[in-house]
């Protein structure tokens, strides 16, 4: 009747912003050395002296990179204008080079004539600004490079130079080099203000076929800010869920998705934590079922293949009043259109009024003394699918006092019911009881519940 569309496994983030943030972080300012002019280092950290040679070679170019950095030459405008064409990004070059007074000649001059730690720090600061006016990535890199191994770069700047290394490595595409200068970056404690220092190296990590380094560092960072009550990074949850989710490591994927819900909810964050449970764990329908009813309440059904796979894991054979509240919420979002449900209405319509009528009987039937485990279980399942939680909730009760089979299912779904109602905390104490492999479900639920501890709004019957 319907098939059921399941996302292809990849990448759960947007490397969207990744490659943004590549391209406008490597191009920030930081402190610069202490110019060629002066006499003393004031500056704490080592002593930094510059030779003679060095220094009639390459003040006047410091200056002049130094004032350009400030106050960017035409040129530099024409550098980025010319984007990717390789022609036109040459004449720019060309023009601000003039416009420099002829900077590389002089940067190569300078070069020749560096021989103390202090001449290659200063060399490679101003190698990378003449880089960052060029858009030369090469040249950035081998001068932060330059300015590392030249001994003397102050202790202040170690985290940031590095961190500026390995962005531009990765950008180069040298994956290891990345990993070289990020890792003892993110060690001294460096974090950029736009969080991709961890972002980077992960992805480095991978690219080098170490697939387990992403989990294993944001997994420490995630545990560290626990240990010390404080919320663990949005980054660090995203990248430890996405190696997690790349190794297909269920057991950390299932609970870092409920921290990213938990810590940072968001339609993107339920979205992508349900469907990381969901293609990890290979539920059946029943299981499924209950992650779809999550994303409907979480507002995270966001394409066509939510709506069908909710649609066929309600049924509507067997639960034709959510199947048609399913079908009418599908078709207002225009994410599917009445074609591409028309047989499932016409099921779910026609079974609705039998159904419906026999309500009553089903509660009859579970409130009896005789009645088993799996009578009052049923009899909850359709009062739930019809939005009347109250009274599904006191069937689900009369049903784990009858010790059911499958516990864990009529546990869920009794949460799910008291949620319904706005008991957010009885739901967290129901969910709470849930084992085996319904836990990662009643995870993600818990963390619905306390999200509405504050007032919940109860959902609204299918009509």
């Amino acid at each position: 009747m319907i098939r059921t569309t399941t996302a292809k496994r990849g990448t759960l983030f947007s490397r969207t912003a990744l490659g943004l943030a590549l391209a406008l972080g490597v191009s920030g300012a930081f402190v610069a050395q202490p110019a060629l002019a002066a006499k003393k280092n004031e500056q704490s950290g080592p002593k930094i002296e510059f030779s003679k040679p060095f220094a009639a070679a390459a003040a006047a170019l410091d200056k002049t990179l130094s004032d350009a950095a400030k106050t960017p030459p035409a040129g530099a405008a024409a550098v980025k204008a010319a984007g990717t064409n390789a022609q036109a990004k040459a004449a720019a070059v060309a023009q601000l080079d003039t416009e420099l007074g002829g900077a590389k000649a002089k940067l190569d001059a300078a070069s020749a004539a560096a021989s103390t730690p202090g001449d290659k720090l200063k060399l490679g600061e101003m190698t990378r600004t003449y880089g960052v006016l060029t858009d030369d990535v090469a040249l950035q890199h081998q001068g932060l490079v330059l300015m590392i191994d030249s001994g003397v770069l102050q202790p202040a700047m170690a985290g940031q130079v590095q961190f500026l290394a390995g962005v531009t490595a990765y950008q180069k595409q040298d994956y290891a080099g990345a990993v070289k200068y990020l890792e003892p970056a993110k060690a001294s404690g460096y974090q950029d203000q736009q969080g991709l220092l961890d972002r980077v190296l992960a992805d480095a990590y991978k690219r080098t076929g170490n697939t387990q380094a992403p989990l294993q560092m944001a997994q420490r960072d995630i545990a560290a800010a626990k240990a010390a009550g404080t919320k663990p990074s949005e980054t660090s949850i995203r990248t430890a869920l996405q190696a997690a989710y790349d190794t297909k490591q269920a057991a950390p994927a299932n609970e870092l998705a409920a921290d990213l819900v938990r810590y940072y909810p968001s339609v993107s964050a339920w979205s992508n934590a349900i469907n990381v449970v969901r293609q990890l764990s290979s539920y059946q329908k029943q299981e499924n079922l209950d992650l779809m009813r999550l994303m409907s309440r979480s507002g995270s059904m966001t394409t066509r293949g939510d709506y069908l796979e909710y649609l066929e894991n309600a049924d509507a054979r067997t639960l034709p009043g959510e199947a048609l509240k399913v079908i009418e919420a599908g078709v207002a979002s225009g994410k599917i259109t009445a074609g591409d449900v028309a047989e499932a209405r016409q099921v779910a319509s026609g079974r609705l009024s039998a159904d419906r009528a026999s309500l009553p009987g089903l509660e009859r039937d579970a409130r009896a003394a005789n009645a088993t485990a799996v009578t009052a279980g049923a009899a909850g399942d359709a009062f739930l699918s019809y939005g009347d939680a109250a009274k599904a909730e006191a069937l689900y009760t009369i049903a784990l006092g009858k010790s059911p089979a499958d516990a864990n299912r009529v546990l869920t779904r009794l949460g799910i019911a008291q949620i319904d109602q706005g008991k957010a905390a009885e739901a967290q104490a129901t969910f709470a009881k849930v084992q085996g492999p319904r836990k990662p479900i009643a995870q993600l639920w818990t963390a619905y519940a306390a999200s509405k501890a504050g007032g919940a709004t109860p959902v609204a019957a299918a009509q």
